[in-house]
């Protein structure tokens, strides 16, 4: 039998655990619930004594939020999902961070994707700086980005990105001052996360930085010129979104 993940849930409200607990017994057998919680004094004591792999976290109690707990415990050599109801623009924070979130009231699916995130990044560790960006990218504009590779996770400014290229179900990532790093998650997943930022897909392959892009090049599609003198395709399905978001973002300059 396969070993099982140790696990803790801590939330303020009652049915809360009751409902995640009813779920996770009865769909995710491979999930051992040790103990819960029902606010940041409980749940540092019960972390503490039972030394989990994951916990699912409130990031709102009476007596202090999630990053309040996570502070005060001797031992953070587990992973976190969030269970929040945060709006979908704080909700982003969580993408950047690589961190996991359930928006509540949880359902059965989500709860799935949660626990497969948690089951990929888990083997690569480093939630110490995944929450600390996660605390910079919930109180300011998205200034970093976690990027996970096969060497484990990077940190990156989004500023720095000049722009990212398809690599069948890899993701290079181009940056300055020549930095290269291969991510290894699809182009898509990035896309959907940078969408509301100064990033534009300009082609199936090619996600630039509008910061970077130093000219349009008329043509079907046309083509863009970067700051590191890169020539790229526009494809013709991308053009006209791709002008309109050019010039949306000349106009914030």
């Amino acid at each position: 039998m396969d070993e099982k993940t140790s696990t803790i849930i801590i939330d303020d409200e009652r049915m809360n655990i009751l409902t995640l607990k009813n779920l996770l017994v009865n769909h995710f057998p491979e999930i051992d619930i040790i103990a819960t919680a029902k606010n940041v004094a409980e749940g540092v004591e019960v972390i503490d004594k039972f030394h989990p792999e994951l916990i699912f976290l409130d990031i709102s109690m009476p007596d202090g939020d999630g990053f309040d707990l996570l502070s005060r415990v001797s031992n953070r050599s587990f992973e976190v999902i969030f269970t929040t109801a945060y709006d979908q623009y704080a909700l982003k924070a969580f993408d950047y961070s690589a961190i996991h979130y359930l928006l509540k009231p949880i359902e059965y699916a989500e709860l799935r994707i949660a626990i497969n995130r948690y089951n990929e990044v888990k083997a690569k560790g480093n939630i110490s700086a995944r929450l600390s960006v996660l605390k910079d990218n919930l109180t300011s504009k998205y200034q970093k980005i976690i990027v996970p590779s096969n060497e484990g996770l990077n940190i990156l400014l989004i500023d720095d990105i000049i722009r990212l290229e398809a690599n069948d179900a890899y993701t290079e990532f181009y940056l300055t001052k020549g930095r290269k790093l291969l991510a290894s998650k699809a182009l898509n997943n990035f896309d959907k996360i940078l969408k509301d930022q100064q990033f534009s897909r300009i082609h199936a392959k090619h996600l630039v930085n509008l910061k970077y892009v130093m000219k349009y090049i008329k043509g079907k599609g046309g083509s863009v010129v970067l700051g590191s003198g890169e020539e790229l395709d526009v494809s013709v399905r991308k053009k006209n979104d791709f002008i309109n978001e050019l010039k949306e973002y000349a106009k914030s300059l």
